[in-house]
C-alpha cells in the first residue's frame, strides 16, 4: 500500500463500557507515534466510559461525529458481550468500515467486528478463551499473535494489541519506522514465566482462569448463538 496516499491518517479507537485498557492504550501508545496520525477515541457518545477494571476515560469524538478513519481499532474486554447487540456500534463499523484502510481489533474486539459482518471469509484471531466463537461469524482463526488477512488485522488477547499496532506501521512506513517506534517505547518483553498462552501455562492455571471466566463465557455464548441463529 502506498503510504503516502493515506497521509495525513486518522485513527479510531473504539471505546464501550467494560473494554479493556490495555487492549486500546497498547495500540494508542504506538499509533500516537506514527508520522502524520491523529488518534481519535471514538464512543457512541462523549459521555465518560468505565473501562473493565474501573480506569475512567473519555471519548473525544462519537460515531455520528468523528472525521475520516483509516484505521478503525476495536477493542475488546468483557463489556464486547453487550456490544454485540448495540446496533449503533454495528452501524458505525458497518459504515466506517466501507471505507477505512484498516479494519482491526484487538483481543475479543474481533467478535464485535464478527458480529458487524466484518469478518465473513477472513482469517482472524482473538482471545484464546473466545477462539471458538469466530466460526459463528463466518471467520477462520488462525493460531497467530497477529493474522493479516488483506485489509483485516486482528490481534490476539491484551497484550498483542501493541504488536499488531506495530506491524500496521511496518506495512504503512516499513520496519525502520517501526523499530524506532519500539525502541522508543522500550518494548522488549521478558516475563518471569512461560504462561502467556493456554499451550505453555500449566494445567492448572489454565483451568483457574477458564473457571473464573465461566459466567462471561457462557453469557457471551448465548449473546453469539441468538445473533448469529439466522446465518
Amino acid at each position: 500500500m502506498n503510504a503516502s496516499a493515506l497521509s495525513p491518517r486518522g485513527v479510531g479507537l473504539v471505546l464501550f463500557e467494560g473494554v479493556t485498557q490495555l487492549d486500546f492504550t497498547g495500540p494508542y501508545e504506538v499509533f500516537s507515534r506514527m508520522p502524520g496520525a491523529t488518534v481519535h477515541l471514538v464512543g457512541e457518545t462523549r459521555t465518560p466510559i468505565r473501562t473493565e477494571f474501573g480506569l475512567t476515560i473519555s471519548p473525544d469524538t462519537t460515531f455520528d461525529d468523528a472525521p475520516t478513519l483509516d484505521i478503525i481499532c476495536v477493542p475488546g474486554g468483557w463489556g464486547v458481550n453487550a456490544q454485540l447487540e448495540n446496533q449503533a456500534m454495528l452501524d458505525f463499523l458497518r459504515a466506517r468500515g466501507s471505507t477505512a484502510s484498516y479494519i482491526t481489533s484487538v483481543c475479543t474486539g474481533a467478535l464485535i467486528l464478527g458480529a458487524a459482518g466484518l469478518l465473513d471469509g477472513y482469517r482472524a484471531t482473538t482471545h484464546w478463551m473466545s477462539v471458538d466463537f469466530l466460526a459463528r461469524f463466518g471467520a477462520t482463526h488462525a493460531n497467530e499473535r497477529v493474522v493479516i488477512d488483506r485489509n483485516r488485522i486482528t490481534g490476539g488477547g491484551v497484550t498483542a494489541g501493541i504488536d499488531l499496532a506495530l506491524v500496521i506501521v511496518a506495512q504503512l512506513y516499513g520496519d525502520a519506522t517501526a523499530q524506532a517506534i519500539q525502541l522508543a517505547i522500550e518494548y522488549r518483553p521478558s516475563p518471569p514465566f512461560d504462561s502467556g498462552s493456554p499451550q505453555t501455562a500449566p494445567a492448572a492455571i489454565r483451568e483457574a482462569v477458564l473457571h473464573a471466566s465461566r459466567v462471561g463465557l457462557d453469557a457471551r455464548r448465548e449473546i453469539i448463538e441468538r445473533v448469529t441463529r439466522s446465518r
